[in-house]
């Protein structure tokens, strides 16, 4: 399995805002810094914006920011919510056509490795991913000082 651009991009926004509270953070200067399309990430604020993940600012004065503290964001919530289709196979998702279902074994153990791959996920929370001398690290790396 593999987590789509739009889930990566929503994480790393989420990284951002989050090392860099006292910022004045724009979707420009995140594009900037990561090197990733701005009309892009512009529709994954959106949604993290609507998901109330952010507060998100016009005019002047405006910018992004965190709107849930960084214990509260549970990183399986946030790629279950994010990805569009999780559905590792056919018979997992809405649309299934595939004739062995009623007979096979293998949707309930591929159902069951998901149910896994997300509780791991949300054993953790954003401050896991930005804590202590990680948040240090990253601030260097996105050279916020």
């Amino acid at each position: 399995m593999r987590l789509t651009a739009y889930t990566d991009y929503a994480l790393r926004v989420l990284i951002y805002l989050a090392v860099s509270p006292e910022e004045k953070i724009t979707i420009r200067g995140i594009a900037e810094h990561y090197g990733i399309s701005r009309n892009h990430l512009m529709k994954v604020v959106q949604d993290l914006s609507q998901r109330g993940y952010v507060v998100a600012l016009r005019g002047k004065n405006g910018g992004l920011s965190l709107n849930i503290s960084t214990a509260e964001i549970r990183i399986g919530d946030l790629v279950e919510a994010m990805e569009k289709d999780m559905a590792l196979t056919e018979c997992l998702g809405d649309n299934n056509q595939c004739i062995l279902t009623p007979a096979c074994g293998l949707k309930c153990i591929l159902d069951e490795g998901l149910r896994a791959f997300l509780d791991t996920l949300n054993r953790y929370t954003l401050e896991d991913v930005v804590a202590g001398p990680r948040k240090a690290e990253l601030i260097k790396t996105l050279d916020l000082q």
